[in-house]
């Protein structure tokens, strides 16, 4: 899985970087995404491998917090990034005249440098208060790997700044989540009234990879965060969290690569 993972998205940075007619925002966004997958599942799933095979389930303190930060940094990132994709799909249905003078490359490299120093700065805050924290009682983590909710459990300090930080930080998650909505709700609008069936098919087709991304990005983080706790289940986060962190990044190549025209072609050319 890591290395189907990993490969996957090395081959879908290498087509945007080679391939011409794939120098647009959506694949610039795309590669994006890829990138910081390949760092999301690489700083998760090789201790998880390594563990699983020599049966050393430890991890010093300065690796679990490295774990933590990169996991925060990564989920955040690619929040974001489908935030943008979004963005990207709503201007190129809904504002066609404008698009290529609003999504200019200066303004996506402007975009992807801003979300990547706020994603930084807020893990590396984040992780810095978790490692303040106290952990007398025991220093077992019931989890496979340094996540935040299972870390802040464990800790015999007092988590409630941690807790109004975590929620302050779901806040953000749930407004890119909203504009992700918002942004499908007018495309469908604006698509439903081409009255060409064919363009209609083509507009949808240009957006469905995107929207399955979506739904395996959030998914999983809705059943784990927002179902009751009075069926919270361990076991069940765990399984949620490998599907997080591993299941999602090896899908979204494979999305992007069986249902994108553009990608399929330029794999071919660059078979060739």
């Amino acid at each position: 899985m890591y290395l189907l993972a990993v490969v996957g998205n090395l081959i879908i940075i290498a087509l945007v970087c080679s391939a011409p007619q794939l120098h647009t925002p959506m694949y610039f966004f795309l590669c994006n995404l890829s990138s910081v997958d390949v760092i999301y599942i690489s700083a998760i799933l090789p201790n998880l491998l390594f563990i699983s095979i020599t049966e050393n389930n430890r991890i010093s303190f300065i690796g679990c917090m490295t774990q933590l930060f990169f996991f925060i940094l990564c989920a955040f990132s690619d929040n974001y990034i489908l935030a943008c994709m979004a963005y990207d799909r709503y201007m190129a249905i809904c504002s066609p005249l404008h698009y290529s003078m609003i999504m200019t490359r200066k303004v996506c490299l402007i975009i992807a440098t801003s979300y990547m120093m706020f994603c930084s700065v807020n893990s590396l805050i984040f992780t810095i208060m978790v490692s303040t924290l106290s952990f007398c009682y025991s220093r077992q983590i019931n989890h496979f790997f340094c996540e935040t909710v299972p870390l802040l459990a464990l800790s015999s300090s007092d988590t409630e700044r941690m807790k109004i930080f975590t929620s302050l930080e779901n806040v953000f998650v749930v407004i890119n989540l909203i504009f992700i909505l918002i942004s499908y709700m007018r495309i469908i609008s604006t698509v439903v009234k081409i009255r060409s069936s064919r363009r209609q098919l083509k507009a949808f087709s240009s957006c469905s990879s995107h929207i399955i991304t979506v739904l395996l990005f959030y998914a999983p983080g809705i059943v784990m965060y927002v179902k009751p706790q009075s069926v919270n289940s361990n076991e069940q986060n765990k399984i949620l969290s490998i599907f997080y962190v591993g299941v999602v990044p090896m899908l979204n190549p494979l999305v992007y690569s069986l249902r994108n025209k553009e990608v399929q072609g330029a794999a071919r050319k660059t078979s060739k």
